[in-house]
């Protein structure tokens, strides 16, 4: 190693620490004590001359120059890190993560997972379910399934599914009822089921805005109950305790299995789509290959019934 360089040992714990915002949860990574990572810490700060981290009340924060090393060395360790393994011949052991939200973890890929171990025994699979944008090269994450409007997809992003909204609730919801959803007017009747979403992540699952869509602005619901997630949302449908309003691509197997069902014909389309990308790092990598195009199979089975189902539905309406 040129002598202008720190040693790999204080790269590695500055890193970790970096990484976690905490020396604490850095040594438990590295098996060593709190005490060391920060001593390694201040070396290295000793050494560049300059401080990496600001430390406040127990919290640290890394500086500007921080920033700086931390995306250095992040990106130097994980290139490291792939070249001995392809060295050793492990390059094919290594764990595949897929960030993506809690909806789409629960409601798509989870239930999926049993085929792809099927087709792929040998893939290690992590979901890491998270509402926010993660910074894919330097949370060391593979492939990530970004929701968003297509302007703000990354380069080379890929469009696996368009959205649809519309109401759902489950049949026996629709069959006990004293007041039948026969249109959408007859939510009066019902208790609505409201994601709370302060951060706009799913601005379409808005009940003003589907009603206003339908002309029902005036409609009060016989009540309402909010959920933090739209999983939890999703699965209190399917419990009958009140009408959804679901996105196509995430209840579909719910509806194929009969657990929801959508009372009326009336839906918008969404401004937002479900987008693949892939981490740079990780596109020459057989495992991520062999799920990406495990993942873009699904999305065209998903795809196949829906039009067929379509087709089915406008011959009888015919």
């Amino acid at each position: 190693m040129p002598r202008h360089l720190p040693s790999l040992e204080l790269i590695r714990g500055f890193e970790a620490a970096a990484r976690h915002l905490s020396f604490t949860k850095a040594a438990e990574e590295l098996f060593v004590t709190q005490s060391a990572v920060s001593r390694q810490t201040k070396a290295l700060e000793e050494d560049l001359g300059v401080p990496l981290f600001l430390r406040r009340n127990r919290a640290i924060h890394l500086t500007e120059a921080g920033q700086a090393l931390y995306r250095a060395s992040a990106e130097a360790l994980a290139t490291l890190g792939a070249a001995v393994s392809r060295i050793r011949g492990l390059d094919q052991a290594r764990v595949v993560t897929v960030s993506c939200s809690f909806g789409f973890a629960s409601l798509w890929l989870v239930p999926r997972l049993a085929a792809l171990r099927e087709r792929h025994p040998g893939i290690d699979l992590r979901i890491s379910a998270d509402n926010r944008f993660v910074d894919l090269d330097l949370e060391r994450i593979e492939l990530a399934i970004r929701y968003c409007v297509p302007q703000s997809a990354p380069a080379g992003a890929v469009k696996l599914f368009d959205e649809e909204v519309f109401p759902v609730c489950s049949p026996q919801l629709r069959r006990r009822s004293r007041h039948p959803l026969a249109s959408p007017a007859d939510l009066r009747h019902h208790v609505l089921l409201v994601l709370d979403d302060p951060n706009g992540i799913r601005p379409t699952s808005s009940w003003p805005l589907w009603l206003e869509v339908a002309r029902l602005a005036d409609v009060k619901p016989a009540g309402t109950l909010h959920f933090s997630h739209y999983d939890q949302l999703i699965q209190a449908a399917v419990d009958g305790q009140g009408v959804a309003l679901g996105s196509s691509a995430l209840v579909r197997g719910l509806l194929r299995q009969g657990k929801l069902i959508a009372p009326f014909r009336q839906s918008f389309p969404s401004p937002r789509a479900y987008f693949l990308v892939v981490a740079d790092g990780a596109k020459d990598r057989l495992d991520v290959r062999a799920v990406v195009e495990w993942l873009l199979r699904e999305v065209g089975g998903d795809c196949l019934l829906e039009n067929l189902r379509d087709k089915r539905a406008g011959a009888t309406r015919k």
